[in-house]
């Protein structure tokens, strides 16, 4: 007997990690742009027993996503939509983390909110990248990011061609944007009954976050590690933890928030106890 369908958008650690945390007893449908992963993921988790389905899905483009909604919704009641897909600094120029981690956002948000069950719920995977944006973006640019019809998104002044210095710049925007753009959805969502959550990792041990420590920005990210409440790296199962509660009928009070996953790493530089490098 199945309980409903579980939809996990982005195979990498956090999402086979989330999928095996929460997929038991559902009927899961994986996406991913990388057909290679996508296929070895799905035939791991299908050896260990859960009930698997997999579609290629490009979350930079609508028709793909409303694909992969209309595909989930065949299925059986949609209970459970993770988005994990996205693009690091140091894995992509500015456009296509704009239209990887900020629109394919809004796409699934859109897409799966049509068709997401009563009682359903959520989650977007976005970063501590985001809360520090907090208070840092003008009132203007974070209701444009949040209340901007999706088509017309990546049309924003701030967001053309050169208005932005550098790829990390695009994507502690996109990240904010995902928080917002969350908060904001979630009275759609919650028009069909269902909850919507971002969670803003820290630093994560998965291929990306090791590509990040191994890049430009190492340094200050093994800085923050060190001096984190904490001290240590997150992983992909500190991730699945979240999403589980916040997928689950505990946090049924729960919906339009950010969950900050980051092993204290915010409350760190905030405190100043953590001095990162300047430049």
């Amino acid at each position: 007997m199945s309980n409903g369908v579980l939809v996990v958008i982005g195979v990498g650690g956090m999402g086979e990690a989330i999928a095996r945390r929460v997929g038991a007893g559902h009927k899961v449908v994986l996406g991913d742009f990388n057909e290679a992963l996508l296929e070895r993921v799905a035939t791991a988790l299908r050896g260990d027993g859960f009930d698997v389905t997999a579609q290629k899905v490009d979350v930079s483009s609508r028709e793909s996503v409303a694909a992969l909604a209309d595909a989930a919704a065949a299925l059986g009641p949609v209970v459970k939509v993770v988005h994990t897909a996205g693009l690091s600094p140091v894995q992509a120029p500015t456009a296509a983390i704009l239209h990887v981690d900020l629109a394919g956002v809004a796409y699934s948000l859109d897409e799966f909110g049509r068709v997401i069950a009563d009682g359903g719920a959520g989650v977007v995977i976005a970063s501590m990248a985001g809360t520090f944006g907090i208070g840092q973006f003008p009132a203007e640019l974070e209701a444009a990011l949040a209340l901007t019809p999706t088509d017309d998104l990546l049309g924003l002044p701030f967001l053309a061609e050169g208005a932005l210095p550098n790829a990390g710049a695009a994507y502690s925007i996109a990240k904010r944007g995902n928080q917002v753009r969350v908060q904001a959805a979630s009275l759609a969502w919650g028009a069909r009954g269902a909850r919507v959550n971002t969670i803003s990792p820290g630093v994560i041990s998965t291929p990306m976050g090791q590509q990040e420590l191994a890049g430009e920005s190492g340094e200050g990210m093994r800085a923050m590690i060190s001096g984190s409440g904490t001290g240590r790296i997150g992983t992909p199962a500190d991730i699945a933890n979240a999403a589980a509660f916040l997928l689950s009928a505990d946090a049924s009070f729960i919906t339009g928030t950010d969950l900050l996953v980051d092993g204290g790493t915010v409350a760190g530089v905030r405190s100043g106890a953590i001095k990162l490098p300047q430049g």
